[in-house]
């Protein structure tokens, strides 16, 4: 990875961090995309100069292609895109959702991942090479009570990443889609709006995947020759399994 550059969205924490911080190991230069500038500030003066913070909303479409286009030289040419922000709000069922994150979420985990992608893929294809990771779940195809929204906005990530395979066989741009189980970040604590005890019942008494198993998951997508095109990897922690399955019984 010396030499090439990987934007990674959603880059103040978690998976996102985790994942800048395995490609700057490896050589990379990397451009950290977040809302949080002080974290921001501090991840990339802990990384050195061949780190670049963006500080900014990926849902301000505008203001993400001007400052991709411009970047500083060393980091205009992007070779890497790791769509990782992302976010679930609320776990209730559709009638009683807040329609504001409905919204949200619509907007951060599907418009903004497609503006991401059409503000990179042209540099991509006039190189003839890049790769784009998606940062799914497996909540695109196992759906859970309260999930709603956000399971199917994971479905459409699964979905845009198999169409963009697609569109681009034939060139030298690789799509993979990363599908976690359950990751303890701050996942939760944003789902839960800040409650941090309810966060962490998420997590009790197993094991999660941490956000390095995923960074490693897509270093390694991302190392293999650039013949291989890994489609989809799906992830869990051994203690988690496949489910719930809702059965309503009426008795007699």
């Amino acid at each position: 990875m010396v030499g090439q550059t990987v934007l990674v969205t959603g880059a103040t924490s978690g998976i996102g961090l985790a994942t800048a911080e395995r490609f700057v190991a490896a050589g990379a230069r990397v451009v950290l995309l977040g809302r949080r500038g002080d974290r921001l500030a501090e991840f990339t003066r802990k990384l050195g100069d061949r780190a670049h913070a963006l500080v900014l909303d990926v849902r301000d479409h505008v203001r993400v292609a001007s400052a991709l286009a411009a970047l500083p030289d060393a980091f205009r040419a992007i070779d890497v895109l790791v769509n990782n922000a992302g976010l679930a709000l609320g776990l209730s069922s559709l009638e009683t959702i807040d329609f504001e994150d409905c919204t949200q979420m619509i907007e951060t985990n599907c418009a903004a991942v497609l503006a991401m992608n059409r503000a990179v893929l042209p540099g991509m294809r006039a190189r003839d090479r890049g790769h784009i990771i998606h940062m799914g779940s497996i909540a695109s195809h196992v759906a859970y009570p309260g999930g709603n929204v956000y399971c199917a906005t994971k479905a459409f990530v699964h979905q845009l990443s198999q169409s963009m395979k697609a569109d681009l066989a034939g060139t030298g741009v690789r799509v993979t889609c990363i599908e976690p189980g359950m990751v303890e970040t701050e996942f939760s604590e944003v789902r839960f709006s800040g409650d941090k005890t309810k966060a962490a019942s998420v997590y009790r008494g197993m094991k999660p995947l941490t956000p390095a198993d995923i960074a490693e998951a897509v270093f390694w997508c991302c190392t293999l020759p650039a013949h291989v095109n890994v489609n989809l990897i799906e992830l869990m922690p051994t203690a988690q399994g496949f489910g719930p399955t809702i059965v309503k019984r009426v008795d007699g």
